[in-house]
């Protein structure tokens, strides 16, 4: 799970790294060429029936923009639309206003999606 601008950056950086090195490509896809690739690629992806690899991550932040960053950047395709949280307005650099109000409104969002991964086995590995 992953939260803020910061946050956000660093993921991204993150997901493109984990791609390279397990031979996913940006459009989800396995296009490496050794086996150790794949020896644990289900500690950060669920294979989909149609042998694409998605990422288990819930993309959090208070301004939508931050999420558009993401979505429209080099790996964005990859992550699962269902998986971004977003406020509207943002907390504009104010701790108090981000920490009390807006999260309060997204927080039974962001809790509920990883227990349906539990609940349904979506994104754990065995």
């Amino acid at each position: 799970m992953r939260r803020s601008w910061g946050g956000s950056q660093i993921g991204s950086k993150f997901w493109e790294v984990v791609c390279n090195e397990h031979g996913i490509d940006q459009s989800e896809n396995y296009t490496g060429n050794s086996d150790l690739q794949l020896e644990r690629v289900n500690v950060y992806y669920n294979e989909a029936s149609c042998g694409r690899f998605v990422p288990r991550v819930v993309l959090m932040d208070l301004e939508p923009g931050t999420m558009e960053n993401v979505k429209t950047g080099p790996f964005g395709q990859i992550f699962c639309l269902d998986n971004f949280i977003f406020g509207q307005s943002g907390a504009v650099n104010n701790w108090v206003k981000g920490h009390y109000s807006e999260v309060a409104e997204l927080i039974d969002s962001v809790l509920l999606l990883p227990s349906l991964f539990f609940k349904y086995n979506l994104y754990l590995s065995v």
